[in-house]
Order: C-alpha cells, then sequence, then structure tokens
C-alpha cells in the first residue's frame, strides 16, 4: 500500500508540472480571457483554484501598471493644455479603469479628510504597495518636488511616462526570454518520474528497490527533494529576474 500511495504521488508531480500553466499562458490567457478546463474535484480543482488566483493576481498587477503610464500621459496631456496640477490629476485618474481610478480618488479624498496637505502624494504613496503600483511612488516624489510649477511640470510627467514604459517593455522581453528555460526546468524535473517508469517497464522493477530497501528510501527522499528544490530555485530566480533585482 506504501508502494502505491508514493507511486500515485509521483505520478501526481509528474501531472501538476506539466499541467500547471506557465507564466506566458497566464499573460496570454489574461489579454484573450480564455479560461482553462480543469475537473472541478479534488486536487486538480484546488490546483485550478491556485491558478485561477495567480492569473487574477498577474492581470491587477498589469492592470495597475498600465494604468500609472496612462495616469501620467494624461496628466502630462492636461498641463501642456494649462490645467492646473490637480486639476490636471483629477481629470487624468478619471478616465482611466475604475479599479484604479477609483481607489486613487478614494485615498486622495481620504488624506485630505485627513488634513495631511493638499493629501495627494500621501494617497500615491499609500497605493504604491499595490503589486503594480511602484511608479505612483515616483510621481508622487515628482508631485512633492514640481507640482507648484504649473506648465513647467509637464516634460517631468512625461518623462516619468517615458521611464515606465521602457521598464515595462524590458519586464516583458525578460519574461519572454525565461518562458524557454521554466519549460526546461519543468520537463527536467519529471524526467526522474518517467525513468522509473521505464525502468519498471524493462522488468527492472525499480519500485521494490526504492520502497523496499533502506538505500532506496534514502534514494527516493533525496530525489523528490531535490526535484522539488531545483522547481522551486527555478521559479525564484526566474521571479527575481522578472522582478529586476
Amino acid at each position: 500500500m506504501v508502494q502505491v500511495a508514493v507511486a500515485a504521488g509521483l505520478a501526481g508531480l509528474a501531472v501538476w508540472v506539466f499541467s500547471a500553466p506557465s507564466s506566458a499562458r497566464l499573460r496570454l490567457e489574461t489579454v484573450t480571457g480564455a479560461r482553462r478546463i480543469v475537473p472541478g474535484s479534488g486536487a486538480l480543482r484546488r490546483a485550478r483554484d491556485r491558478w485561477e488566483r495567480l492569473r487574477a493576481e498577474r492581470k491587477d498587477e498589469s492592470l495597475w501598471r498600465a494604468s500609472v503610464i496612462e495616469v501620467c500621459d494624461g496628466m502630462a496631456a492636461e498641463l501642456r493644455a494649462g490645467r492646473a496640477p490637480h486639476a490636471a490629476f483629477a481629470h487624468a485618474a478619471a478616465v482611466v479603469d475604475p479599479r484604479v481610478g477609483g481607489p486613487i480618488m478614494t485615498e486622495w479624498r481620504r488624506c485630505e479628510a485627513e488634513g495631511t496637505g493638499t493629501g495627494l502624494d500621501v494617497a500615491l504613496e499609500r497605493l504604491a504597495d499595490r503589486p503594480g503600483a511602484g511608479g505612483l511612488r515616483m510621481l508622487a516624489a515628482c508631485w512633492r518636488i514640481g507640482a507648484d510649477k504649473g506648465g513647467a511640470f509637464a516634460p517631468v510627467i512625461e518623462g516619468l511616462a517615458a521611464a515606465l514604459r521602457d521598464e515595462e517593455a524590458q519586464r516583458r522581453e525578460i519574461a519572454a526570454h525565461l518562458a524557454g528555460p521554466r519549460a526546461t526546468a519543468r520537463l527536467l524535473a519529471v524526467l526522474p518520474v518517467l525513468g522509473v517508469g521505464m525502468a519498471a517497464a524493462l522488468g527492472a522493477d525499480p519500485l521494490s528497490f526504492l520502497f523496499g530497501t533502506l538505500p532506496g528510501l534514502a534514494c527516493l527522499a533525496a530525489g523528490v527533494g531535490l526535484d522539488l528544490g531545483g522547481l522551486w530555485w527555478t521559479r525564484r530566480l526566474a521571479r527575481s529576474a522578472e522582478a529586476g533585482r
């Protein structure tokens, strides 16, 4: 029974590695709105829920990054047209996606009610902790330095928008380059399971060795540990590269 249970666990690991969507697949589903069809019970349902949450988080992060750039572009255009900085920002925030513009305006009004000066720079600093909203921290710094300069403030915001746009393009390029290494890591993680299956097909009976002897159990524990550790380390390296650290 122990052998069967562990073998089933190894098979489940292989299914999970191959069925888990790649970051490229998640980005594609974010753009197209497509959903993966996964049986709705047991471990597969939990895996589906996990990846759905991850997809939603990535979609929200991408939305905030894009909307911050739109706010900067819109604000620069309004400043060029002669609007005052506060009015320019309010108009720019009102035309972006409500899931971003709404929280920005709500936090701005809250900070004004608290009496923290104009409130906008404080509101932007608070919202900058959201995933994908890091550009708001730079916008807050620009606001504190040049909000009283009117039209001369427009080039600063335009430069910030250009910098954020270049950063986003670099992030997408890095993600595209990482798609190959991620796929290779998943393939290498499954190869030991396939090797055990091939050995069993050739009559070597590897399960008796792995589950019936102390050296076999030690090899099994070390192999599974290294396999999972390799997947974790690859994912950590990829996320660090995407974050630019």
